[in-house]
C-alpha cells in the first residue's frame, strides 16, 4: 500500500520548500462505521481529473480505540480486502494485530528509555564525584 508507507500530510522539508499534493497519488476517501467498534475508510484511487484509476488498487484502513490502564489507545491500521464486505470481515483480526504491534513498540520504547536513565555519580571515577566536565578553577 503505497499511500500508507508515506507520512500522510507530511512533506519532506529537506527535499522541498513547497507544500503540494501529489496529483498522481490521489484517492477518493469514503468512511463507513458500525457506530460501535470503529470506522473503515475505503480509499479508491483516482486520476488528477477525479476519474477512477484502474491501474491502482483500492485500499482499506481501519480505526478504533482500545481501552488500556493508561486510557484509550487510538489504533489505525491497514486492512486486507478486495471489497468493503471483505475488509469489514477482516477488521477484527487487523485491529488485534495492530494492537499487538503497538504494545510491542511501547514496550521497546520503555526498554530504551529505562536503559538511558543517568545515575548521578555513575562512571565519574572511583570516588563517585559528580564531576563537572573539564572545567578548571584559576
Amino acid at each position: 500500500m503505497e499511500l500508507l508507507n508515506k507520512e500522510p500530510g507530511m512533506n519532506n522539508p529537506e527535499t522541498s520548500n513547497e507544500i503540494r499534493m501529489d496529483a498522481a497519488n490521489l484517492y477518493l476517501e469514503e468512511v463507513f462505521t458500525d457506530n460501535a467498534v470503529g470506522t473503515l475508510r475505503r480509499l479508491s484511487p483516482v486520476t488528477a481529473s477525479g476519474d477512477p484509476d484502474a491501474t491502482r488498487s483500492t485500499q482499506f484502513v481501519g480505526a478504533t480505540q482500545v481501552l488500556t490502564t493508561a486510557g484509550p489507545l487510538p489504533l489505525s491500521f491497514e486492512i486486507d480486502g478486495k471489497s468493503l464486505a471483505e475488509a469489514a470481515a477482516n477488521f477484527g483480526d487487523a485491529a488485534k494485530a495492530a494492537f499487538e504491534r503497538t504494545m510491542e513498540e511501547l514496550k521497546e520504547m520503555q526498554r530504551k528509555q529505562a536503559s538511558s536513565i543517568v545515575v548521578p555519580g555513575a562512571g565519574t571515577g572511583s570516588m563517585g564525584s559528580m564531576g563537572g566536565g573539564n572545567f578548571q578553577m584559576p
